[in-house]
């Protein structure tokens, strides 16, 4: 026994970590923390600062006015029903998105369909995807005119007798952006559920089968709850994005006829950028930013409770 512990190798003790050894990991991420230090922290916080303030950047000395702006910005009719449209155009795109995306991904994952027409439809349904901003809103510019294609077939088919003001109309403006966003954002949806229903084992299928579930029934019990994290994730994402969607509103209608269009999003670039209201911008800024934030706090508690 003696032996075996003389001739047992000796033991490397690990050396304690120094304090110079700890800043280590932190030099490694110091180049990208000091660029988010100064592309997004220091704006946030100078705009945040701006929004106490009245005549900032314009004026060498602006007063403080305290919540002044924030009172003006929320008892502004303009604010308000670019909040009401920002509501409207998020939550029926999501809901939108959210239909067509998981009805697309279980048409391409069905076993009806050979892979040829699979790969055909994958290419299909994917394509807005792949367009920019600036493409969609010229393309759907051209469409929704009153010359345009849609209106030659609604007249056409007998619908009309003239053709529609889709983008121009205040009865139509907001359903018509709606739609273009919808139209453009359902390709992320579906390819995400794919790759979930792709994932789900098809013994859950069979021992439903074998327990008499019909489709319906399947789709109730062993679909959705299995993409569940998937959807909520997803929605959460969505939610956030859409509601700052400010490129496609801008490029399409420019948030009119007559504000119908308007959005937090350009309700804010005008208020800095065509009114030069800074002070009414940066409150409505850190109001959206706040908005965001909640949305932001319930993904991420999402993520990790899903963790």
């Amino acid at each position: 026994m003696n032996t075996l512990l003389k001739d047992a190798p000796p033991r490397i003790r690990q050396p304690r970590p120094t304090f110079k050894r700890s800043l280590i990991p932190y030099a490694y991420i110091s180049p990208t923390a000091a660029l988010l230090l100064v592309l997004m922290m220091l704006p946030i916080i100078l705009v945040i600062g701006y929004s106490f303030f009245d005549n900032v950047i314009v004026n060498k000395n602006p007063e403080f006015v305290g919540l002044a702006n924030y009172v003006e910005i929320l008892t502004d009719g303009v604010f308000a029903q670019a909040l009401g449209n920002t509501l409207y155009f998020t939550f029926v795109s999501v809901g939108a998105h959210l239909v067509l995306g998981l009805s697309f991904a279980m048409l391409l994952n069905t076993r009806l369909l050979s892979s040829l027409s699979k790969a055909l439809f994958r290419a299909i349904y994917v394509m807005p995807w792949l367009f920019t901003v600036a493409i969609i809103a010229v393309l759907w510019r051209l469409l929704l005119n009153p010359n345009g294609v849609i209106n030659y077939v609604i007249i056409t088919l007998g619908l009309s007798d003239t053709g529609i003001e889709w983008l121009s109309s205040r009865d139509t403006a907001l359903i018509a952006v709606t739609f273009i966003n919808i139209w453009a954002g359902y390709p992320f949806f579906m390819v995400s559920l794919l790759a979930g229903l792709q994932g789900i084992p098809r013994d859950l299928y069979e021992a439903a089968t074998v327990d008499g579930a019909n489709p319906i029934q399947q789709f109730i019990h062993v679909t959705l709850p299995q993409l569940k994290p998937i959807i909520i994730s997803m929605a959460m994402l969505d939610l956030i994005w859409t509601s700052q969607q400010f490129a496609l509103i801008w490029m399409t209608t420019g948030g009119g006829p007559i504000n119908d269009t308007e959005m937090l999003s350009t309700f804010t670039y005008k208020a800095a950028f065509s009114s030069y209201e800074f002070s009414q911008a940066s409150a409505s800024a850190v109001i959206v930013l706040l908005l965001s934030m909640v949305l932001a706090f319930f993904y991420v508690r999402h993520q990790k409770s899903r963790d």
